[in-house]
């Protein structure tokens, strides 16, 4: 296993301090630079390229619009799995400049707060870990308006931010954003999305370059997934991954620039776990996005779209679509007042849990069985703003009645938490006056600057509507 560092080569002493990739490097699979006529170390990030074409451009559509590729194979039958607890971010005051991780019970009672974050802070997109205890997630910090991946116990607890890439000032470390970490389904890594590099300065603060990257649980053996961005620097931005329940593919949300081909559009993705068979799965114009989520046998492929214009706007629907692309069907009104955001499958494949809000209100959680019938309102949280559910199987507690809370004011400005070793050989940032764009620059869209009306939660250039 090779580390590339981020264009300055580090003393042994100096290494021995920090982890694989943080401050100075990122580690990549070692035949990724076979030939490359280089030492490790001194490879920056933005260089790398893969061995093969197919892990940089989409296989070419057979149709206008619709990219073909072969079925994954269903998952093997397995015993039904446990419906348990749902995780969802929720804003912690009425304005939704802060939020947090809760958890509630698949019916929608119990919501329990299970993140403090700091004043401002934005706790957003959890993900289950396979056995139900940890939940992971990202943090945007209010002074510089990026993302750091942290983790939590299920039941709340001492938070733990896993050691980030990097945080120097090379150019590789510039508005550097780490955030939507994802489990594999063997728990063995994390994938996430990762932005850096310069802003654009026409206006758009884009950022140049974004894309999908793994990492152990622990943040070591990181390694870069896709090269979308990679000689297409300012023309989109890469986030929310999500496995398929074998583990050997993944689909994620990308979002072009006003520079990009098509302009200011969206689809997801799938790549195999290796960085191979990159393909387009939806066409741009049904503009899905955020997080997709598979079925637990495999077989479909649970999606939102959102329409044109301002973030947020009614209209758009909940989809579900066969691995290969194929078998596109609307679960929801095709033609609504209501704003749809992510969805998630139940354990047994026989529920989804999703966000609405009715077109000027607040969103909420709902259920509908499989097919798109029987749709319940699970929560009324009038300004709360819950969304990004992901269901997962963790039980649900016992708590006496007191313990349960709902979203609570967040606390005083603190420092982000992090491990010892981290916060030693970590370079402590300098706010910078554009504390926002640079997270504007990663996908996200203006939806995450509280305002009225609209959730706060997502910022442009990451891919994020809701």
């Amino acid at each position: 296993m090779a580390r590339i560092t981020t264009g300055t080569r580090q003393s042994p002493t100096g290494r021995a301090r920090t982890r694989a990739s943080a401050g100075a490097g990122l580690l990549l699979l070692g035949t990724l630079l076979t030939g490359c006529g280089a030492e490790p170390g001194d490879i920056p990030l933005s260089e790398l390229r893969p061995e093969t074409p197919a892990a940089t451009e989409p296989t070419p559509a057979a149709t206008p619009g619709v990219v073909g590729a072969a079925v994954g194979a269903p998952a093997a039958p397995a015993a039904p799995a446990h419906n348990g607890l749902i995780v969802s971010r929720a804003s912690t005051d009425s304005s939704r400049t802060s939020s947090a991780i809760i958890t509630l019970s698949p019916d929608g009672t119990g919501q329990h707060q299970v993140t403090q974050p700091p004043a401002r802070a934005l706790d957003d997109r959890p993900d289950w870990s396979p056995d139900g205890t940890t939940i992971a997630f990202d943090r945007t910090d209010p002074h510089t308006g990026t993302a750091r991946l942290w983790t939590v116990p299920t039941a709340g607890g001492p938070e733990h931010q896993i050691s980030q890439l990097c945080d120097g000032a090379t150019a590789d470390c510039t508005n550097e954003d780490e955030r939507a970490p994802a489990f594999s389904p063997d728990g063995k890594q994390v994938a996430f999305s990762r932005s850096w590099g310069a802003l654009d300065t026409s206006g758009s603060h884009q950022v140049q370059y974004s894309d999908l990257y793994l990492m152990s649980p622990e943040g070591t053996d990181v390694q870069r997934l896709t090269f979308l961005t990679n000689d297409k620097p300012y023309s989109g931005a890469v986030s929310n991954p999500s496995w398929s329940p074998d583990g050997k593919q993944l689909t994620f949300e990308y979002r072009t620039s006003a520079t990009g081909q098509p302009a200011n559009s969206r689809a997801i993705y799938v790549v195999s776990a290796d960085g191979t068979g990159l393909r387009q799965l939806t066409p741009w114009e049904l503009r899905a996005g955020e997080r997709a989520d598979w079925s637990p046998d495999g077989t479909r492929i649970l999606f939102t779209t959102y329409p044109a214009g301002p973030d947020n706007a009614p209209g758009g629907a909940i989809y579900t679509v066969h691995p290969d692309g194929s078998a596109v069907g609307a679960l929801t009104p095709a033609t609504s007042n209501a704003f749809f955001g992510p969805a998630s499958y139940a354990p047994d494949g026989k529920s989804i849990v999703f966000t609405q809000a009715p077109s000027g209100a607040g969103a909420d959680l709902y259920s509908m069985q499989a097919d798109g019938t029987g749709v319940t309102r699970l929560t009324n949280s009038a300004d709360r703003w819950l969304s990004r559910p992901a269901w997962g199987t963790a039980d649900v507690p016992a708590a006496p009645a007191d313990q349960v809370q709902a979203p609570q004011a967040p606390q005083a400005p603190q420092a982000p938490q992090a491990s010892q070793a981290s916060r030693a050989h970590r370079t402590p940032r300098t706010p910078r006056p554009d504390a926002r764009q640079p997270a504007q620059a990663q996908g996200q869209t203006s939806a995450d600057k509280p305002r009225s009306g609209t959730e706060s939660g997502s910022r442009p250039g990451s891919g994020s509507d809701e």
